[in-house]
C-alpha cells in the first residue's frame, strides 16, 4: 500500500516560547550565517540606495534580499551534511549556500560583477552554483522560475542509479533538496517534479518557504487557498510538513524529521514553512505599491533574527556572546567586501569562451564524462568493411546497444521508450537487455525528461533523453536553453552534456502541424547545442556515437521518413565508428553548381539532380551546429553557383546563415545569385496533396537546380 501522507497544520507565527534549543545543530554556525545573510543584504541595499548629495555606488545592478527567509535556510545548510546531496536553488537562496559552503568574498564579487567567482561576471550575482565532488552540490541556478525542480530530481534519480546500479558506497543516504517560494508552486516544473518524486520515491526534499507573495500577487492566486502544503494532502509516497519559518524550534524540527525520512529511504518529503518578505521583491522594486503600511508592518513583526537570538541567548550563547558574534560577522563582511572590491572587472576578450568544451582549458567542469573516460571510449572514422545493411531505425538501436554495453554511466529514457520501445521502435528489446534502472519510461512531461537529464549528466552519466516528436519539445525550453548555457553562464564549473533523441519532419507520404515539425534552426540559435541531422544509417552510427562521447550537449534530429522506410539505409559501419561533428559529406563531386542540404532533403536532392550528371555538387552537410563552412565555401568557389534546399521554414531557416556566409566571403567567385529553396512559412499540413504543395519535391529541387545551372 502506498504510504499515507501526513499534514500537519499551520501554526502560530507567535515569540518562541522559552525552550531548550534542539540537540543537533550547531547553533552558532546558524547563526553566524544568518547574521552574515543579514549583513549582505544590509551593505547591499543601503549602497544602493540614493542619498542627497552623495552619488550612488550602484555595488550591485541587480539586487535581492533574502532577508527574512535568512534563518530558515541556514538551518536547511545545516542539515544537507551528505557527500553527495544536491540543491536546486532560486534567486533568493543566498543564506543556503552561505551554510554550505559559498565564501563571504563570493557571495559580495559576483553580485559586484568581478571577475571570478562562480559566474566571471557573465549572470546575475543571484544565480548562483557551488560545485563539490565530496560534499553537498549547489546546481547552476537560473533566472526563470520553477526551473530548478526537475533538475533537483533528476539529482535524486542520479543518486539511486550511482547507489543501487553503479554500486557506489558513497552515495548512500545522500537527498536533493528543491528551494523554492510560493509562487513557484504553480509552475509545471514544480508538479513534474513532484510526479517524478514520489511515483518513484526518489530521496527528495521539497522546501517550500511561503511569503505569500509572487513579486506582487498573493498566494491565493498561485495555488487555492494558499497552502500548497495542505492542497497536497493526498498524494502518495511524500510526507508532508507545514510550519513556521520564523520559529527556530519548530522549523529545524520540522526539517529535521522531513530530512531523516529521506535519507531513511522512506521517499520524498515536502516542508511548507511560513515567512516575511522583510523587503522589497528585488532592488528596482516599490512594494508599496502594492502593499500597505500596515502590511509591511506586521511582516517586520515577524523577523526570525530577534526570534532566534531570543532562542539561543542565554541558553546557548551568552549576551556577551553573541556581541562578540555580531563583531565577527561584521569584521567578516567588510574583509570579504574590500576583497570583492579589490577583485578586477571581467576581461571582454574572454567573454565568448566556455559556450562549448576546450579540451586545452586546465580544468574540467563538475559534469559529464571526463576526458580520460572519454579517451578510454577510443573509436575511428573509417568505416568498418561489409557490415550489414540496414536501416536508419536499427542503426540507431544498434549504436545504443553497444554503448549501453560499454559504459556503464549511459542511461537511455523518455517516454515509452521501455516496454515498448519508442513510438518508432527505435529503442525495443533494450530495456529487456539492460534492464529497467538503464532504459526506462517517464511520465509525460519534456520538462521532466530533460530537467532529470541535465542533473544527471552534471553527476557524471551519460544520459540520452527521448522527445516523441520535434514539437514536442516546446515544453522543455527552459530546460533545453538553461542545459545549453550551462558550461558559459557559470564559467566552465558546469557542464550537462546530454544527447536529446528528437523525431521530426515529414513522415513516408503525410505529415501534419504536430507530429512533422522540422524547425532545427531553433536549436542552431540555442546557444551551447550541437545539432545533428543525419541522412542514412551510416552516419546515424558515428554522429550519435560522437554525440554520446561529446563534452557538449546535442540534439540528435531523427527524420520520420528515414525511420519509416528503407530512404537511408546503409552498411553498418562498426561499433567503433565516430564521425567528427561538423564534418560535411559530399555526396557526389561536380563542377558547375554546388546543392547544400541535409537530413532526408538529401534523398530528394540526389534524386533531383541525377539526370544533371557531374555538373551537380551535392552536399550533405550532417550537423548544422557546428557546420563545415569550410567545405561549402571550397565548393562554391569552384562551381560559382549554390542551391541551398532545406525542410524548414524559408525565413531564417538555416539556409539563410549559408547564404549570408556564401555573400560575404565567396561572392566575387559567384557566377549566379544564391538560390534557397524551402517550404513557404506556413505549418505542415497532413494531405498528401497539401504536404506536396509545401515541402520541396523532387520535381521542384529538379526545376530550380536546372533553371540556376542555366544562368
Amino acid at each position: 500500500m502506498p504510504a499515507k501522507t501526513a499534514v500537519r497544520p499551520v501554526v502560530r507565527e507567535s515569540a518562541t516560547s522559552p525552550v531548550t534549543p534542539r540537540a543537533g545543530f550547531d547553533w552558532r554556525r546558524i547563526a553566524y550565517h544568518t547574521l552574515v545573510s543579514r549583513a549582505l543584504d544590509d551593505v547591499e541595499e543601503q549602497t544602493n540606495k540614493q542619498r542627497a548629495h552623495v552619488p550612488r555606488e550602484h555595488l550591485v545592478l541587480y539586487q535581492f534580499s533574502a532577508r527574512g527567509h535568512d534563518m530558515s535556510q541556514s538551518i536547511l545548510g545545516a542539515l544537507l551534511t551528505g557527500t553527495h546531496d544536491g540543491v536546486g536553488a532560486y534567486y533568493r537562496s543566498r543564506p543556503l549556500l552561505l551554510s554550505i559552503g559559498l565564501s563571504i568574498e563570493d557571495a559580495l564579487g559576483s553580485p559586484l560583477g568581478r571577475a571570478g567567482g562562480f559566474s566571471d561576471g557573465r549572470d546575475i550575482g543571484v544565480v548562483c552554483n557551488l560545485p563539490n565532488r565530496e560534499g553537498c552540490t549547489v546546481l547552476p541556478m537560473a533566472g526563470d522560475v520553477g526551473s530548478q525542480y526537475t533538475p533537483a530530481a533528476g539529482w535524486a534519480q542520479s543518486i539511486v542509479y550511482h547507489r543501487d546500479t553503479l554500486n557506489d558506497a558513497s552515495y548512500a543516504q545522500s537527498l536533493s533538496v528543491a528551494l523554492g517560494g510560493d509562487g513557484s508552486v504553480a509552475t509545471n516544473g514544480f508538479w513534474a517534479a513532484l510526479t517524478m518524486a514520489t511515483t518513484l520515491k526518489l530521496p527528495m526534499l521539497f522546501y517550500i518557504e511561503d511569503n505569500d507573495l509572487g513579486i506582487s500577487v498573493r498566494g491565493g492566486m498561485q495555488t487555492p487557498g494558499g497552502d500548497i502544503a495542505a492542497n497536497l494532502a493526498s498524494f502518495a509516497n511524500l510526507l508532508i510538513r507545514n510550519g513556521s519559518g520564523t520559529d527556530p524550534h519548530e522549523a529545524s524540527g520540522l526539517l529535521q524529521e522531513a530530512a531523516a525520512h529521506v535519507r531513511s529511504g522512506a521517499g520524498p518529503a515536502l516542508v511548507r514553512l511560513t515567512v516575511p518578505r522583510l523587503s522589497s521583491h528585488s532592488g528596482p522594486d516599490n512594494q508599496k505599491g502594492y502593499r500597505s503600511d500596515a502590511e509591511i508592518a506586521a511582516d517586520q513583526a515577524r523577523d526570525p533574527l530577534p526570534k532566534l537570538r531570543e532562542y539561543l541567548v542565554p541558553a546557548v550563547l551568552s549576551e556577551g556572546e553573541w556581541a562578540a558574534l555580531e563583531g565577527e560577522v561584521a569584521r567578516d563582511v567588510q574583509a570579504a567586501l574590500d576583497a570583492a572590491r579589490a577583485r578586477p572587472m571581467p576581461d571582454p576578450a574572454g567573454v565568448a569562451r566556455h559556450v562549448y568544451a576546450d579540451d586545452t582549458a586546465p580544468t574540467e567542469p563538475m559534469g559529464g564524462l571526463s576526458r580520460s573516460e572519454r579517451a578510454t571510449l577510443g573509436g575511428t572514422d573509417v568505416p568498418q568493411e561489409g557490415g550489414e545493411l540496414m536501416r536508419v531505425a536499427e542503426a540507431i538501436r544498434r549504436t545504443l546497444r553497444h554503448e549501453l554495453a560499454v559504459n556503464a554511466k549511459v542511461v537511455v529514457f523518455g517516454e515509452d521508450v521501455g516496454k515498448k520501445g519508442g513510438v518508432h521502435l527505435v529503442t525495443e528489446g533494450l530495456q529487456k537487455q539492460f534492464g529497467a534502472e538503464r532504459v526506462f519510461d517517464t511520465s509525460l512531461s519534456e520538462e521532466g525528461i530533460i530537467g532529470r537529464a541535465v542533473a544527471m549528466a552534471i553527476s557524471g552519466l551519460m544520459p540520452v533523453a527521448e522527445i516523441q516528436f520535434r514539437k514536442y519539445a516546446d515544453p522543455a525550453a527552459e530546460q533545453l536553453n538553461n542545459c545549453g548555457t550551462m558550461r558559459w553562464r557559470t564559467a566552465n564549473r558546469f557542464a550537462a552534456p546530454i544527447v536529446v533523441r528528437m523525431p521530426g519532419g515529414f513522415g513516408k507520404d503525410v505529415g501534419d502541424p504536430w507530429h512533422s515539425l522540422s524547425d532545427e534552426v531553433r536549436f542552431a540559435h540555442a546557444y551551447g547545442w550541437q545539432v545533428i541531422m543525419p541522412s542514412n544509417a551510416a552516419d546515424a552510427v558515428g554522429l550519435l556515437r560522437a554525440a554520446m562521447r561529446s563534452p557538449n550537449p546535442s540534439i540528435f534530429f531523427e527524420h520520420r521518413s528515414l525511420l519509416m522506410t528503407g530512404d537511408g539505409s546503409a552498411r553498418y559501419p562498426g561499433d567503433d565508428y565516430v564521425l567528427p561533428l561538423g564534418r560535411a559529406r559530399i555526396v557526389q563531386e561536380g563542377h558547375s553548381m554546388t546543392v547544400v542540404t541535409w537530413g532526408a532533403m538529401v534523398h530528394r536532392c540526389t534524386d533531383a539532380v541525377a539526370p544533371l550528371g557531374d555538373a551537380v555538387e551535392l552536399i550533405d552537410l550532417r550537423t548544422i551546429a557546428p557546420w563545415d563552412r569550410d567545405t561549402v565555401l571550397a565548393s562554391v568557389r569552384k562551381t560559382g553557383r549554390c542551391l541551398i534546399v532545406h525542410e524548414d521554414n524559408l525565413t531564417a531557416g538555416f539556409g539563410a546563415e549559408i547564404a549570408g556566409t556564401l555573400a560575404q566571403e565567396a561572392f566575387w567567385h559567384l557566377d549566379a545569385p544564391i538560390e534557397r529553396l524551402a517550404p513557404r512559412d506556413i505549418p505542415v499540413p497532413y494531405h498528401p496533396d497539401l504536404l506536396d504543395a509545401v515541402v520541396p519535391t523532387v520535381a521542384l529541387i529538379r526545376e530550380r537546380a536546372s533553371a540556376l545551372l542555366s544562368v
